[in-house]
């Protein structure tokens, strides 16, 4: 929100609000189970406060434009500064914004982006599309090649509107700044939902979500945001890029899939048709426990993602994840399977999936069917709390950076032939590197694994590390970690990101896995578009000399 919105002030530290910021109290708690989880003595300490932080000056005056067009308002260059990987949070918990953005532009419409890439090239000043500021990966963070160019960060958060809706087609066009609340609480009404949920659900927004790829809900099938854009309109410096509704069209290269993944370094998405279904009203879901995560349990879940039975839900958590996520005693694997439809009883298919799930050495641990027309209600089971858990994980986070601990997230996705070795190399080479960074003597690292998304042919593993951090040292000692991790995931054939994007974190690794032909015509198609590398410059690509 602009300067003088009455709304909730973003944290220019944590996830969320100013109001959600840790208590004494809740690290407190977080602390003393830290210490027992890792072996060593968790103490917290509160972030830096705002008044206390040196923010570097505005190169940029406000350009006399429309009202709340640009500001160089404190708070709001602090928020804009950072994203919120865990490296980010560390750095705005100590009260270190190295590179905050000189100005903070918040466009009401596309004329007004169009103004603001304008302005920047008039100012030779850099333009970061800001979306949600959830990125992971260092896609929002200002920090450029050329450090003496100004920037200004692009926030399209009052784009947050459900312009129209196709309910003949199943479409309705969103503008990009819509977070994912906003978008479905507009098109309850309609009895519809966009059923795209990531992690960052609350504060993502769905240019962010066609920028990077996001991934959703869906375990299986329509996993990607890719799934479910119809049309893609954006602002680009050489003018505006919008392409033709369309259920499928085989000319050419699809302009679509050049925006999504661009990162904001082609155009600022402003608004897109997205595939809208009616809410589900039927569901089916059990929790299966394994004896271990390799060979039962993934072999289940291999043989349900090619069973051609699609459930909505066919995540696998790791004992270690289960443990920490409340699914489980952390004594075996658990698979929680979920199928629904707005339409008809799913009832059959979760039954089916089961079989195939128990066939394979687990055992059924929870079973519920609802049907929201009856008003059945929701439980309390093992997959409950995992969900309930994973929507909070970002504020957990925050409170163990503020205890001392290290809690970094990676992902990526690997075919079903080399997962065993990948899961393994991926897994020692980790928990090498968190051993050899630790500095408190007797400490024990924790890394685990969970499937967030399966295919046919291969899934997605999600690794989590928990490590004492060494403070004052904390980025360094992530980087050692991602460094190790992200090396062994390059050599074991994985990607460098299933649904997190590239961004600044990933660039090293990216520029290995893209093929060198791919570069230079990404390259090419940039300067086409944005010849002066007014966006996003360093994401994706090098500026261009």
């Amino acid at each position: 929100m602009a300067e003088g919105s009455e709304a909730p002030r973003r944290s220019r530290w944590a996830w969320g609000t100013e109001a959600r910021e840790p208590t004494p109290s809740e690290l407190d708690a977080v602390a003393a189970g830290a210490s027992a989880l890792l072996g060593f003595e968790a103490t917290p300490v509160e972030a830096v406060r705002g008044e206390e932080v040196e923010l570097r000056q505005s190169r940029l005056d406000p350009p006399d434009s429309r009202a709340g067009l640009f500001t160089d308002d404190r708070h709001e260059r602090l928020v804009h500064s950072l994203g919120r990987a865990y490296r980010d949070v560390v750095r705005a918990h100590r009260g270190e914004f190295e590179f905050p953005p000189d100005l903070v532009a918040f466009p009401a419409d596309e004329a007004e982006v169009s103004e603001v890439l304008e302005r920047a090239d008039g100012l030779d000043a850099a333009v970061i599309p800001f979306g949600g500021g959830t990125s992971v990966v260092g896609g929002v963070e200002p920090r450029l090649e050329d450090e003496d160019r100004p920037v200004i960060s692009l926030d399209l958060g009052r784009l947050d509107r459900v312009v129209e809706v196709d309910r003949d087609s199943g479409s309705a066009l969103i503008g990009a700044g819509a977070r994912g609340p906003v978008l479905e609480e507009q098109l309850r009404p309609e009895g519809l939902t966009l059923r795209h949920f990531p992690q960052s659900f609350e504060w993502s927004t769905l240019g962010g979500w066609i920028a990077t790829r996001a991934g959703g809900h869906f375990a299986t099938g329509e996993t990607h945001i890719d799934d479910l854009v119809e049309s893609v309109t954006a602002v680009t410096p050489g003018g505006r890029w919008e392409s033709r509704r369309l259920p499928g069209s085989g000319a050419g290269p699809s302009p679509d899939r050049m925006m999504l993944g661009s990162e904001g370094i082609l155009g600022v998405v402003t608004g897109a048709w997205v595939r809208v279904r009616p809410r589900p009203v039927f569901r089916a879901r059990a929790t299966i426990g394994f004896p271990d995560f390799i060979d039962a349990a993934t072999g289940a879940v291999r043989e349900i993602a090619q069973s051609g039975l699609s459930p909505a839900n066919c995540r696998l958590v790791d004992p270690n994840e289960a443990s920490l996520m409340g699914a489980g005693d952390g004594s075996e694997a658990v698979l929680m399977l979920g199928f629904e439809s707005a339409d008809l009883p799913v009832e059959t298919q979760l039954d089916q999936a089961v079989e195939i799930a128990i066939a394979g050495g687990g055992e059924l641990r929870d079973r519920r069917v609802t049907d929201g027309r009856s008003g059945d209600g929701e439980g309390g089971s093992g997959s409950d709390r995992w969900k309930s858990a994973f929507l909070e994980a970002p504020y957990l986070r925050d409170r163990l950076v503020s205890c001392g601990v290290l809690t970094e997230t990676f992902e990526s996705a690997i075919t079903w032939d080399l997962f065993r070795d990948f899961h393994d190399r991926v897994t020692a080479a980790t928990r090498e590197a968190a051993f050899s960074t630790l500095a408190a003597e007797g400490a024990v690292p924790r890394v685990s694994c969970r499937l967030t998304h399966v295919y046919t042919d291969g899934a997605a593993p999600y690794f989590t590390v928990l490590a004492p951090a060494r403070r004052g040292e904390e980025v360094a000692q992530w980087d050692e970690i991602k460094a190790a991790a992200s090396e062994v995931i390059i050599e074991a054939g994985g990607t460098i990101t299933h649904h997190h994007a590239v961004g600044r974190d990933h660039r090293p690794w990216y520029d290995r896995q893209r093929p060198e032909p791919f570069a230079s015509a990404l390259a090419a198609a940039k300067s086409a578009v944005d010849p002066d590398w007014i966006l996003n410059p360093g994401v994706l690509l090098d500026p261009a000399n």
